[in-house]
C-alpha cells in the first residue's frame, strides 16, 4: 500500500519577513530614502563624470570630421535659422548685432533641447545596464545632462569668436554666464529626469518630443526678441506674462545679457535672477524627487 507524503508546506509571508530580519536580507532593487539615495548618488559622481565623457567622445567617432561636429552641429542650425528668419522674413530689423543675438539663442536652447531629449532615451535606451547592475537610477539622466552640458561648452568657444568677431568687447558682465549655466544645468537635469522616468513607462513619448521642443523654441524667442512680437499683437496678459517668464526664454535672455554688449538690463524681465533660480530649484529638485519615487519600478517589464 502506497503511502502519499505531503509537500512541505510554504513558508508564510510573516516567516519570510522575519527570516529576512534575522539574516539582515532586503529586497534587492528597493528604494533607498531620499536622503540616503541622494548619498549614494554623490559616491558614484566618478562614474557620472566617467560616463558623461565616454558618451561625448563616442558620440562623433564614426564621423570624418570627429568632435568637430559638436560645434559644426548647432553653428550650421544658426546659419539654416539666420537664413529663413533673418534674410527672408527680415526678423534681424532693429536688433542689434542679430547674428550673435542668434547664435547665442541657438546655442543656449540646443542645450535644453539635447538635455531633454537625452532624458528620454536615459533609462529605455540603457535598459541592460539598468537590469545588470544596481546603482541609483538617476545616475543615468544626470550624466546624459552633463554630457549636453560638456558639449555646450565646447560650442562657447565658437560663440565667444563669433562675439568678438562682430566687435563687441569683452566685459566684466561676461563672468554672469558662470550662474547662469549652473542655474541651467540643474533646471535641464531636473527636466531630463522627469522626461526619464515618463518616457521609461510611456516610450511613444520619445516621438512625440521633438514636436514638442520644435513649438517651445519657435515660441521662446529663440530668432527673434519676443518682447516685439507681443507688442504688435493684442495677447491676453496671462499669455504675455507666461511668454515672458518661459524658462528658456529668461535663460537665454540672461545668456545675451551676459556677451552681448548691446543687450540691456531693460530687455530683462523683472526680478529676472529671482526666477531663473526659481525655475531651477523647482524643476530641478522636483524632478529629481519625481524620479526617485519611481525607482523601483525602472528596467521592470
Amino acid at each position: 500500500m502506497s503511502q502519499v507524503l505531503d509537500a512541505p508546506p510554504r513558508p508564510a509571508a510573516a516567516d519570510a519577513q522575519e527570516l529576512a530580519a534575522r539574516y539582515g536580507l532586503s529586497v534587492s532593487n528597493a528604494r533607498a530614502p531620499l536622503g540616503a539615495y541622494s548619498r549614494q548618488l554623490w559616491q558614484r559622481r566618478h562614474f557620472i563624470r566617467a560616463f558623461a565623457t565616454a558618451k561625448l567622445t563616442t558620440q562623433y567617432s564614426e564621423a570624418k570630421l570627429g568632435q568637430i561636429w559638436q560645434v559644426m552641429t548647432p553653428l550650421l542650425n544658426a546659419a539654416v535659422y539666420y537664413l529663413i528668419f533673418g534674410v527672408l522674413m527680415n526678423v534681424k530689423r532693429g536688433v542689434p548685432d542679430y547674428i550673435p543675438y542668434l547664435v547665442t539663442g541657438v546655442f543656449t536652447f540646443t542645450f535644453i533641447q539635447t538635455s531633454i531629449l537625452s532624458g528620454t532615451r536615459a533609462i529605455s535606451g540603457n535598459l541592460s545596464l539598468v537590469r545588470a547592475l544596481h546603482f541609483p537610477r538617476a545616475a543615468l539622466p544626470i550624466s546624459f545632462c552633463l554630457q549636453q552640458l560638456q558639449q555646450l561648452l565646447f560650442s562657447l568657444c565658437a560663440l565667444i569668436v563669433i562675439v568678438l568677431g562682430f566687435g563687441l568687447p569683452l566685459t566684466t558682465s561676461w563672468l554672469l554666464v558662470v550662474p547662469t549655466l549652473a542655474l541651467l544645468a540643474v533646471f535641464n537635469a531636473g527636466l531630463a529626469m522627469i522626461m526619464a522616468r515618463v518616457a521609461a513607462k510611456t516610450p511613444d513619448v520619445t516621438q512625440l518630443m521633438p514636436f514638442i521642443l520644435r513649438t517651445w523654441m519657435y515660441t521662446s524667442g529663440v530668432m527673434f526678441p519676443l518682447a516685439n512680437v507681443l507688442k504688435q499683437h493684442n495677447f491676453p496678459l496671462w499669455l504675455k506674462h507666461a511668454a515672458e517668464y518661459n524658462p528658456a526664454a529668461i535663460f537665454m535672455d540672461l545668456m545675451r545679457f551676459a556677451l552681448l554688449d548691446s543687450f540691456h538690463a531693460s530687455q530683462l524681465p523683472p526680478h529676472v535672477w529671482i526666477w531663473a533660480t526659481g525655475w531651477a530649484l523647482l524643476v530641478g529638485v522636483g524632478g529629481f524627487i519625481y524620479f526617485w519615487k519611481a525607482e523601483e519600478t525602472y528596467g521592470r517589464g
